[in-house]
């Protein structure tokens, strides 16, 4: 049955509507950023009067972009790379086996993500810099301890998205596995995770973008070697001015690592976030 041609041209309408709101605000970040700065400062236009790369050029001299590029791809992919394979292993135990205290573990897991994350602001920064006094480790200031922080965050909910996963995928293979001569580990690793994989790179990209446009706890935890992306953005506000149209420049460079995972990784995605809805 076809829906009536009032239905069809309200959706068109909508849609439209829709996707205007949501590209504005990108088609703004991209014609100011091909613009001069004294063209950005004055009154607005839709069309450019004249378009320059030199913001894109400029960005990487008036704050150390680069320095904080390296950084948050390195705090990101490390708390990305212990967040996957830690839920993994805990998600596969909690999933397979059972063993006293599961239902607390599993309860406990999904209850820290109640909890703001400002909460834990203050008790990490007291225990980093008590660490660091007793031991002489630097956590505060450094990309281990912020890493160690990330993960506080995105792995409860890898774990708990993982164990859901895990749950969808036959326990035939891993008995199938197991009549074959492979240990637990190996079922896991060679009939499990293959078939995990899009459970798997869910939980990766959210870790992911999770740590790399984190704000509050970078702003804190990190000195001017340390800092990330996320924090150093703001250099580009001085006393004196306010270079927008290399704000913008950066924000588009950095969105590109995000931007780009997403898209080639997005079938991927969605059927992770989707697993376990229905069985």
């Amino acid at each position: 049955m076809a829906a009536p041609r009032s239905f069809q041209w309200t959706r068109r309408v909508f849609l439209t509507l829709l996707t205007a709101f949501v590209l504005l605000p990108v088609y703004v970040m991209v014609s100011s950023s091909l613009k001069p700065l004294a063209d950005v400062t004055g009154g607005f236009h839709w069309l450019p009067s004249g378009l320059t790369l030199r913001p894109y050029i400029d960005i990487w001299s008036t704050v150390p972009l680069a320095t904080y590029f390296v950084n948050s791809l390195v705090v990101a992919g490390a708390a990305t790379v212990c967040s996957v394979v830690i839920a993994v292993f805990a998600a596969y135990a909690v999933s397979r086996y059972d063993f006293r205290g599961k239902r607390v573990f599993t309860v406990t897991v999904l209850s820290t993500q109640m909890f703001p994350g400002i909460l834990f602001l203050l008790p990490l920064f007291l225990l980093y810099v008590n660490i660091g006094n007793t031991t002489g480790i630097a956590l505060f200031g450094s990309r281990g301890g912020l890493i160690l922080t990330y993960l506080t965050f995105s792995l409860p909910f890898s774990i708990w998205m993982l164990i859901g996963y895990f749950d969808s995928v036959p326990r035939d293979l891993d008995e199938a596995a197991l009549v074959d001569g492979c240990g637990p580990l190996r079922a896991l690793i060679r009939v499990v995770v293959p078939a995990a994989v899009p459970g798997i790179v869910a939980v990766a990209v959210y870790a992911f973008m999770t740590a790399w446009g984190e704000v509050l706890f970078a702003s804190v935890m990190t000195n001017d070697t340390t800092r990330t992306l996320a924090v150093g953005l703001q250099g580009y506000s001085t006393l004196n001015d306010v270079y927008w149209n290399q704000i913008m420049a950066a924000s588009l460079v950095v969105s590109v690592p995000v931007v780009a995972g997403f898209l080639l990784l997005q079938r991927y995605l969605v059927a992770g976030l989707t697993a376990g809805a229905v069985k």
